[in-house]
């Protein structure tokens, strides 16, 4: 008798040997017809894989993210299929799912593949789909298996770091392909495939290796589906920050300067500025401290924190002095700086909790092919801050710094995230610094504190910062991907590695917790994100300039220039259009620049003292004193 508990904590009892399928069946036609995938024992398997022994089971749909992702790299197996038929000599090295589709990367040798071939492709990847081919997949010996890809030398590497045993091929129609499996059942729930793009992609992501092409694809079990997926894509092409930020003037790149090295212009400065003024408002509510630190910092100090073990041999080279033999990191982190702080001076346990924070700007090196934006640069400024604080207070901040991060969300509209719990991949535990002890109290206090906050969380094993656990907020932007912004950490290894300690009340010496914090995660990838989701159309008070004054004619630029003024003296910002255009031409230019407020004024508001007041998406709003306009537009621009 074999026992299956499913995921509602419901058992089923089979005689013999059973599949997801067959256990599907018993549940109910309706959705044998629609599994997919299955979870046995969390691992990934077909719905046809055999099950021996007591397991538990999760039957995965469409609806599923993991069944999504069955789909999509079965749906990878058709890609390579139909390359392979338009370029036999094609050389295919891997093809995994991603959070929206899938790719693979592959060596095109001499020929090369543009964007005109990818209708060929989907219309062979859809002619084999309708074949509806199942997925079979089946164990090869490692000499067999190097003996099948003796001329794909990206395969062959594959094969050489796996053992007899670990090796599996996976079959459909006539296309074989060497794979460790999760896949849908047949190829003909697979109704409408798009080929997306195609980049450059070094093999196993190192430039030291071969450049390959990767080709982004995307399939699903209805049309509708795609059709709803283009529609999406086309309002993220509308709404992608690097295409706004160039448009409204927020930040640019110079290839003098460097990749992955913003520039933030006036208007993203003011921006930024106004994004650090209202956290900084709100941490000082909260009893933060702020503090500077340098760009640069000794080696040793890297090498004492580990973060030299960890980015030194991918991060920038150090900084050596010709003569006095010193060597400098760009700063990666400002966790050591902090701890350097702390340790000016001594404390007792009624000193703590002391919170520092700093915006600071770090470096770290990424490669070229990974930059996008400001999303993923090479200099970037963190809203960081470091709490050093007693064993027994680490709930309360912990809890504390939740409700930060939750009002900064709610303050600027970020409704659609996921609070994910990173924790220690159990199984390679020597990436991560620290005893088995610190970590499990670490991460003990982050999924309790997760649950008194009543947070719905997921937990991701081996997301874990190589220092301590996280709790990341996954923010979704307009196409759906999630990126991680506000993250909260908890270390007790850094305290030890730099011997921090504090005066309990038993008068001896003990060491405080780290919570590393930063609700925005970083300035440039918040900001990113918060053009995305409002599509340049800012919160009121957040807006870079908060409204155009327009004179009808040049005979009243004196006027409007009295205007801005007045509004200055009520912290209230913003242009004056004083071309020598029509209005209606203005304001049209206004709206495109997403300008909040548009303040006409001719000989009437002259005389009268007034403004003509027209809002984006909202038109006229009549004539007002220009006091009556600054408490109209200060109450809507309340936080």
């Amino acid at each position: 008798m074999i026992k299956i508990t499913l995921p509602d904590g419901s058992i089923r009892e089979f005689d013999q040997a059973t599949t997801p399928i067959d256990i599907a069946k018993s549940i109910s036609e309706g959705l044998a017809r629609n599994v997919i995938s299955a979870i046995v024992d969390g691992t990934q398997v077909e719905t046809t894989t055999p099950i021996t022994e007591d397991s538990t089971v999760q039957l995965l749909t469409w609806n599923d993210d993991l069944g999504k992702k069955a789909f999509w790299h079965s749906s990878a197996h058709l890609l390579a299929q139909a390359i392979l038929d338009f370029y036999p000599n094609a050389k295919l090295t891997i093809g995994p799912a991603i959070e929206q589709g899938f790719y693979y990367d592959v060596d095109f040798g001499d020929e090369v593949l543009s964007e005109k071939d990818f209708e060929k492709i989907e219309k062979k990847m859809l002619e084999h789909a309708r074949l509806n081919s199942t997925f079979e997949k089946y164990p090869v010996s490692k000499a067999d298996a190097l003996k099948e890809y003796a001329d794909n030398p990206y395969k062959e590497e594959l094969i050489t770091n796996l053992n007899d045993g670990e090796i599996t091929f996976v079959k459909h129609e006539d296309f074989v392909d060497l794979c460790r499996g999760g896949h849908i059942p047949g190829t003909g729930i697979v109704k409408a495939v798009k080929v997306l793009n195609a980049a450059g992609a070094y093999w196993r992501g190192s430039e030291k290796n071969k450049q390959l092409t990767r080709v982004y694809g995307i399939s699903f079990p209805k049309q509708k589906d795609l059709t709803e997926y283009l529609e999406r894509l086309e309002e993220a092409k509308r709404r992608d920050h690097r295409k706004l930020g160039k448009e409204l003037g927020i930040f640019a790149f110079s290839e003098k300067v460097g990749q992955g090295l913003p520039l933030w212009l006036p208007k993203g400065t003011a921006l930024r500025k106004k994004l650090e003024e209202f956290l900084s408002k709100a941490q000082k509510k909260g009893g933060y401290e702020f503090v500077m630190t340098p760009h640069i910092g000794s080696k040793e100090l890297y090498v004492t924190s580990g973060h030299w073990d960890k980015y030194g041999a991918d991060s920038f080279q150090p900084i050596k002095t010709p003569n006095e033999g010193e060597e400098f990191m760009l700063k990666p982190m400002n966790c050591p700086h902090h701890c350097e702080i702390y340790k000016t001076s001594q404390w007792s346990y009624k000193d703590l909790p002391k919170r520092y924070a700093e915006f600071g700007t770090v470096y770290r090196y990424e490669q070229s092919g990974e930059l996008h934006g400001l999303t993923r640069v090479r200099g970037f400024t963190q809203d960081d801050a470091h709490i050093f604080c007693t064993p027994d207070q680490l709930m309360e901040e912990f809890k504390k710094v939740i409700d930060l991060t939750l009002y900064v969300f709610k303050s600027l509209g970020f409704e659609d995230f996921v609070t994910q719990i990173s924790l220690r991949d159990p199984d390679n535990k020597e990436k991560y610094i620290g005893s088995d002890e610190n970590w499990e109290k670490a991460e003990t206090a982050i999924i309790t504190a997760a649950k008194e906050k009543n947070l719905t969380t997921v937990i991701e094993y081996g997301e874990a910062a190589f220092y301590g656990p996280k709790l990341d907020f996954m923010v979704k932007d307009a196409l759906g991907r999630k990126w991680q912004l506000g993250t909260i950490q908890v270390d007790y290894n850094l305290p030890e590695r730099f011997d921090l300690w504090y005066n309990g009340s038993d008068n001896e010496k003990h060491r405080p917790v780290m919570i590393h914090r930063a609700p925005f995660g970083s300035m440039e990838r918040f900001i990113a994100i918060l053009l995305e989701n409002t599509a340049g159309d800012f919160p009121l008070w957040l807006a870079p300039d908060q409204f155009t004054i327009l004179p009808i004619s040049e005979k009243y630029v004196d006027y409007a220039k009295k205007v801005s003024q007045l509004l200055e003296n009520h912290d209230i910002y913003g242009l004056i259009d004083d071309r020598n255009e029509k209005t209606g031409k203005k304001i049209r230019d206004a709206e495109l620049q997403k300008l909040p407020f548009m303040l006409v004024v001719g000989e009437n508001e002259e005389v009268n003292g007034t403004v003509s007041v027209r809002k984006r998406g909202e038109g006229d709003l009549g004539e007002m004193s220009i006091e009556d306009f600054a408490n109209y537009f200060l109450k809507e621009a309340k936080v």
